[in-house]
């Protein structure tokens, strides 16, 4: 029986463009993204680096103009569908299940997130989850083992009574292997707020 559910963030609620923020960067003069470039964005999505020596990083790196650099960023944000909002208001105030957010995000796209939906309706949709874990601040990320060790254990969670919901399959595949139930999303076909027709939730 499931007891627990985590939600990915991107794609699961609010929709994104993950090869926006590519094409801004050509567009910008960026043609190809080094390991660097990525290992930067790792780092900085864990926390690890600030938002100043993030953007400072690719200024310097590409010679691109700081507020172009933020812009082409949080080019892969998109809406966020208020159904979606209503769903997870309803199965929250059920308390049938307890609810986390596990997302790899960063600084600047939680404040453009902020900002975009104003703090109101952020902390509404905060307040949703028991626990909100964004990778910069508890400097871990997916898919690495222990963010869903952490999670497990933080909360003491059964991994048989848990489901994880993320659009990516890598991430869906690591919280497997730890006896973590999941569903892999696809945004195009398939919507979170039928969540509960799963076969999961039929037993």
């Amino acid at each position: 029986m499931i007891k627990n559910i985590i939600f990915d963030f991107g794609d699961v609620f609010i929709n994104l463009d993950k090869e926006a923020t590519y094409k801004e960067l050509y567009k910008l003069g960026v043609e190809e993204i080094s390991e660097k470039m990525i290992q930067v964005y790792y780092d900085y999505e864990m926390g690890l680096i600030s938002t100043e020596e993030f953007v400072g990083y690719f200024h310097n790196e590409c010679k691109i103009d700081k507020e172009d650099l933020v812009k082409a960023w949080n080019a892969i944000l998109l809406d966020f569908p208020l159904d979606r909002l209503q769903f997870l208001k309803e199965l929250a105030a059920s308390k049938n299940y307890r609810l986390f957010l596990l997302s790899n995000t960063n600084d600047l796209h939680i404040s453009w997130i902020q900002n975009d939906w104003g703090m109101n309706l952020y902390q509404e949709f905060k307040n949703c989850f028991e626990q909100f874990y964004l990778s910069h601040e508890i400097h871990m990320r997916k898919p690495n083992s222990d963010i869903y060790e952490f999670v497990l254990n933080e909360n003491n969670l059964v991994p048989e009574e848990t489901i994880f919901i993320d659009d990516t399959l890598e991430n869906t595949i690591a919280a497997e292997k730890l006896g973590i139930k999941t569903w892999t999303i696809d945004r195009v076909k398939e919507n979170v707020v039928d969540l509960l027709k799963r076969e999961e939730f039929l037993v």
